[in-house]
């Protein structure tokens, strides 16, 4: 193969509407070899089974598993989830908890009715390949060797980010989890975070995120690629199907505005 596409994606959530837009952005723009989907795939999102069906249709997909993944297999909760001294120390936070007990039983249970619950739980803690040009290629879902905690995000300092990536023996790190586009060089380490195609960070850009890699023995390019969606066709989605974390997620699609044209 001349030349290697590979579509990269992370932290789709759920929401099959703007996985659908960015398949269809990828298409429009020549298509790709491979797809590389690093983690948060089912949870918290209208659509579990749906999510996990197009995407495992893909030519050469591959996969890593990321936080909300394990959360869905284990019954775990997340980071940051309200402790019992929390709720002794300010009761009103017991609601959130029960909140996020059920949203996470609400996707476990499609999941398996979907039958899909084994393949979750399969999902490796990473992806590594050689580009045609030598470049060792590593994905992960948060940094290397961690599919939670902070991640990688552009308040990090050069240090910081050094430290983060030490020891992934890669000279491109992609990952995803904190939803921020980003692409740094530290320590001679390029890392790519690739945003997420749903659940946008509150106050900043509500499109899907996503990047195209296009190598040849000559070298590779990065394209962070931003496509718009209609969010209004979530929220009634996730009204249609009663999600536990309806208000939640219209929360999050409302604040970052749910016109078709982004704003």
């Amino acid at each position: 193969m001349a030349v290697l596409r590979l579509a990269l994606l992370s932290d789709v959530h759920g929401n099959r509407i703007a996985l659908e837009a960015v398949l269809a952005d990828i298409t429009a723009r020549g298509g790709a070899d491979a797809y590389w989907v690093v983690g948060d795939i089912p949870a918290i999102g209208y659509d579990p089974v749906g999510v996990i069906e197009r995407l495992v249709a893909l030519p050469d997909a591959r996969f890593v598993r990321g936080n909300s993944d394990r959360y869905t297999v284990t019954g775990e909760l997340p980071r940051g989830a309200p402790s019992l001294d929390d709720i002794r120390d300010d009761p009103q936070r017991l609601r959130e908890l029960v909140l996020i007990a059920e949203s996470s039983g609400w996707t476990r249970g499609a999941v398996t009715l979907g039958g899909w619950f084994d393949w979750l739980a399969g999902l490796p803690a990473e992806q590594r390949w050689m580009l045609p040009d030598g470049t060792r290629l590593l994905a992960v879902h948060a940094a290397p060797g961690r599919n939670d905690g902070p991640g990688v995000h552009p308040e990090l300092s050069d240090d910081e980010l050094r430290a983060l990536l030490g020891g992934g023996e890669a000279d491109l790190v992609i990952v995803g989890h904190t939803h921020r586009p980003l692409d740094r060089v530290a320590g001679g380490v390029r890392v790519v975070n690739l945003g997420s195609l749903s659940n946008p960070p509150r106050g900043e850009d509500p499109r899907a995120s996503y990047v195209l890699l296009v190598a040849d023995k000559a070298g590779y390019r990065v394209e962070h690629r931003r496509v718009d969606y209609d969010r209004r066709a979530v929220i009634r989605e996730v009204q249609r199907v009663r999600h536990p974390a309806a208000g939640y997620l219209i929360g999050l699609l409302a604040e970052t505005g749910t016109r078709g044209d982004g704003r």
